[in-house]
């Protein structure tokens, strides 16, 4: 079972990076029900699967956002006084999102995802994208969305590109540097989501062996490894195939997932 286990992490890091890197989205959304399904056959604790499959999740984003905005900081597409500004309240959002999830039944936190997941599948379906209408807001502004980002991340266990994106572009920041912008927030959201995760699960009782709290380390590991490698296959591959069809996919397959834990829950 454990050998298993482990070839289920390297395949769930592998698609998320490759995902990650081709479309820019998807890590979380990707690896949060495969470690729910993973898990659930592993006999984990079921009132702890999904805090430990979004902790973890967040988990791994830490080390894509580390390479992701490194590679975007190269090509000055990352607008750092916004990410200063921002920082502290998606740290902040993404730590108390983890403190309230962590104390909060899996069944809300299974519908909010469900939700979330059909709500990008349709931006992703419509091709819907904010028109520039305003401009950035001062520093108090910045920090209560990068709160309010941080702790729906936290609920859904992305780095929060989804959220950012969208804002940024709205506030007329160019698309480019929206991505890399997104990329580099990510990393303050993945170290708030560790550290709420990891600390509202320690100490619990019937969590699984190598376990950081609501972190499971051998699936950290097996993901991390395993995206590293495939997320530049992705991003060489993003400027020969048609990424806006490629989207529609990823959009069709949100749907199903989505779809899947629904039918788990009313059927």
């Amino acid at each position: 079972m454990i050998s298993l286990s482990l070839l289920a992490f390297l395949l769930i890091g592998a698609a998320a990076g490759f995902l990650a890197g081709l479309l820019g989205v998807g890590g979380g959304l990707i690896i949060v029900p495969a470690l729910i399904a993973v898990f659930e056959r592993g006999g984990f604790p079921e009132q702890h699967i999904l805090h430990i499959a979004l902790g973890t999740s967040l988990a791994s984003i830490i080390f894509t956002a580390i390479s992701s905005l490194r590679a975007h900081h190269a090509r000055g597409a990352v607008q750092w006084p916004v990410v200063r500004r921002m920082a502290f309240g998606l740290a902040f959002g993404t730590f108390a999102g983890a403190w309230l999830a962590a104390r909060l039944p899996s069944l809300g936190l299974k519908w909010f995802f469900i939700l979330f997941a059909y709500l990008v599948a349709a931006q992703m379906l419509s091709g819907f994208k904010p028109k520039p209408s305003r401009q950035l807001p001062g520093s108090a502004g910045l920090l209560g969305t990068g709160g309010v980002i941080g702790g729906i991340s936290a609920f859904v266990g992305i780095g929060g590109g989804s959220l950012s994106v969208p804002f940024l572009t709205l506030c007329n920041v160019n698309m480019q540097q929206a991505v890399g912008t997104s990329a580099a927030l990510g990393l303050p959201i993945a170290l708030g989501g560790l550290a709420g995760y990891a600390l509202n699960g320690a100490g619990l009782d019937h969590l699984p062996p190598y376990s950081l709290g609501f972190v499971y380390l051998p699936a950290l590991a097996g993901i991390v490894l395993a995206s590293f490698l495939t997320a530049p296959l992705g991003a060489a591959l993003a400027h020969r195939l048609p990424v806006a069809r490629l989207k529609q996919c990823f959009a069709a397959l949100l749907i199903l997932i989505a779809s899947r834990m629904l039918y788990s829950l009313v059927a």
